[in-house]
């Protein structure tokens, strides 16, 4: 033990995996397989009726696949009855000639020299089909019955060698006896490898005899019903253990670990280690391949209830490096020992990955912000509009740092943006996709009246120092009809203390007011 924790570290635990084990999983009752562990199918079939008669018309099969105490009692009732009734043939014939009145006439010529009652005739018999010919009971040639019933006897005893001596060959060489030496985990394990949950167990092979073209397939046993309302009991499905990629054929020389993995393909997609404890289930594993001696097609199989797979759990290795060999320790092959697992299901893991970060996205309300904001600072224009639209509230607040930068820009670059909106009528603010609807409608009516308007707001804030602040591009740019006077900076107005803040539109000041 001390070896298997340096090697693996101290962390790892080897765990026996009796059911006496240390692993806490919930006591339940023992419930019926479908496949034993030895690979005999728990099922059997009655009220056939009349189907019975399939089986007489596959005698030899028949024979073969019944167990060996009534093959050797059908074995032995053959041969005996079949002596009986050819002993009792060659008596009868005795009896109709009176050979058995005139056993020891020397001058009679019976049909079976020296057969005087039925143990000679049997004895007899046991001699011809046995082909011993002791020499002392021989037929005559003046017994032409005799002569026929020799040949019956000799095709009838042929006939049932060939039958019984054969299927006795076969039931002896099956290789039923041969899956004994292949060998299966006591449990599977679900654990991570290659960053993947798969589902594992391990197959041995004892003889070092091969097995030719080995091949494993995987069962799931599990009753479900379908949308539709049917009920189907014990519904098979088939588990990939790597049909795509050739990994169920299998080099069975040292104990190999099978690897389904679990992916959105696998019935066990939304399998955690909470459901485990309540799901029934029962997986079926059939090992084929050809016996290498005999030339004969070997399979062997096991199954793995829920009970049998063990969660966070990995084999421990079996393969040491002697000096010239490998060597295989078959002492832990069904050993495993504890390792860090998600206990979650592959589905829940898909799932959380594909939840958006609330860091990386934003969020509606942000964007409806930003870009409202965006509107109302971005032009001139667009608050001169802004103001149209607004009522005057007396109280002021400071204004926001983008409007407080485009009132402190230089001079010439102010400039040549208002030129810029005064030349071009399709565009006024950059573009008039950017401006609100009320300017883009005004933009894009025609008319002198528009064209003048937006003449006069270039102008005018064209013209203005640019130690103004907004408020005042704000009262310069609303026509004489709808606003007072410009007022210069060294009006008697701000020198009293007047704040041009107060004159915002509502819009601005609410904004000002939420930062």
């Amino acid at each position: 033990m001390a070896a298997l924790r340096r090697k693996f570290g101290e962390d790892y635990q080897v765990v026996n995996t009796n059911r006496a084990s240390s692993f806490s999983a919930p006591v339940k009752k023992k419930r019926q397989r479908f496949v034993e562990k030895n690979g005999r199918c728990n099922v059997q079939h009655g009220n056939l009726g009349g189907e019975t008669s399939r089986y007489l018309s596959d005698l030899f099969t028949t024979l073969v696949d019944l167990k060996w105490r009534w093959n050797l009692l059908i074995f032995i009732l053959t041969y005996t009855i079949a002596w009986l009734v050819m002993a009792s043939m060659w008596w009868v014939i005795a009896y109709i000639r009176g050979d058995l009145n005139h056993g020891h006439d020397s001058s009679y010529t019976p049909c079976v020299a020296n057969v005087y009652n039925f143990p000679s005739a049997f004895l007899f018999f046991i001699e011809t089909e046995a082909t011993i010919g002791y020499g002392y009971r021989y037929i005559t040639e003046k017994c032409p019955e005799g002569i026929i019933l020799f040949l019956f006897q000799s095709l009838l005893g042929s006939i049932v060698d060939a039958f019984l001596i054969g299927c006795m060959f076969i039931k002896m060489s099956q290789p039923k006896k041969r899956a004994e030496t292949l060998m299966f985990s006591q449990d599977a394990v679900i654990s991570l490898r290659d960053g993947k949950l798969c589902l594992m167990f391990r197959v041995g092979n004892l003889r070092n005899s091969h097995m030719v073209s080995a091949q494993i397939r995987c069962k799931l046993i599990k009753s479900r019903q379908t949308p539709e309302g049917e009920f189907l009991p014990l519904d098979q499905c088939e588990l990939d253990v790597g049909f795509g990629t050739g990994a169920d054929q299998l080099f069975l020389v040292s104990p190999l670990t099978i690897c389904h993995e679990i992916n959105p393909k696998s019935p066990f997609f939304d399998l955690s280690q909470r459901s485990l404890m309540s799901e029934q289930f029962e997986i079926v594993v059939i090992l084929e391949g050809i016996v290498e001696t005999t030339g004969m097609t070997c399979q062997a199989r096991t199954s793995y209830t829920e009970d049998e797979v063990l969660w966070g759990h990995r084999f421990l290795p079996v393969m040491s490096l002697e000096e010239g060999f490998f060597r295989v320790d078959y002492s832990q092959f069904h050993s495993t020992f504890e390792v860090p697992t998600p206990p979650y299901s592959v589905k829940e893991h898909e799932e959380k990955n594909s939840l958006p970060s609330p860091l990386s996205t934003p969020t509606p309300a942000l964007t409806e912000s930003h870009g409202a904001r965006r509107d109302r600072v971005f032009s001139v224009d667009c608050i001169n509009t802004a103001e149209e639209r607004g009522h005057h509230v007396g109280t002021g607040v400071r204004l926001p740092s983008k409007l407080q930068r485009m009132s402190s820009s230089g001079k010439e670059d102010l400039q040549r943006k208002v030129l810029m909106l005064s030349s071009q009528h399709s565009e006024k603010a950059c573009s008039t996709g950017d401006l609100p609807l009320k300017l883009q409608r005004l933009s894009s009516s025609p008319g002198p009246e528009a064209a003048n308007r937006l003449g006069l707001k270039s102008l005018k804030v064209g013209f203005e120092p640019m130690t103004q602040s907004t408020g005042d591009l704000y009262q310069h740019s609303l026509p004489s009809t709808l606003s007072p006077a410009p007022v210069p900076m060294h009006s008697p107005l701000l020198s009293a203390g007047g704040r041009l803040e107060d004159n915002l539109p509502p819009k601005l000041r609410k904004m000002n007011a939420d930062r």
